[in-house]
């Protein structure tokens, strides 16, 4: 993104307003990126993976409780399809697998960790 956003508010005037809600505008970016994240366990996962370069299956089965393989299989999935995750098979007998994030999910995680600390914020206000 190489322009910078410089306002805070929806424009009045009709042209102006796509630049905020139109299909290329902020709410559809920030839309895209709250349908990459949901999903009762790719938090979960996305966290696992930043605190770990690399896991394996059995280990996100260890480590987040009450997943099932098969949610498992569907989120790490998803997260692979938008460009979050990368699957490693290292083609061996038994089949070795290992999961670590992008780039661009390194890069999420700033936003990630913004997100956690305004929901701290908050209710340290609202206590």
């Amino acid at each position: 993104m190489d322009e910078a956003i410089t306002h805070f508010k929806v424009p009045a005037i009709r042209e102006e307003r796509d630049v905020c809600l139109g299909p290329d505008g902020s709410v559809a970016h920030v839309n895209r990126v709250l349908r990459m994240i949901n999903g009762r366990w790719k938090l979960p996962i996305l966290f696992r993976l930043f605190a770990e370069p690399s896991m394996r299956t059995s280990q996100f089965l260890r480590d987040i409780p009450n997943i099932s393989h098969k949610m498992l299989t569907q989120h790490l999935r998803e997260l692979e399809t938008d460009g979050l995750v990368v699957r490693r098979d290292f083609g061996e007998q038994p089949p070795r697998v290992e999961y670590g994030l992008t780039d661009s999910g390194r890069g999420l995680m700033p936003v990630l960790m913004s997100a956690r600390e305004f929901s701290r914020h908050y209710l340290e206000k609202s206590s």
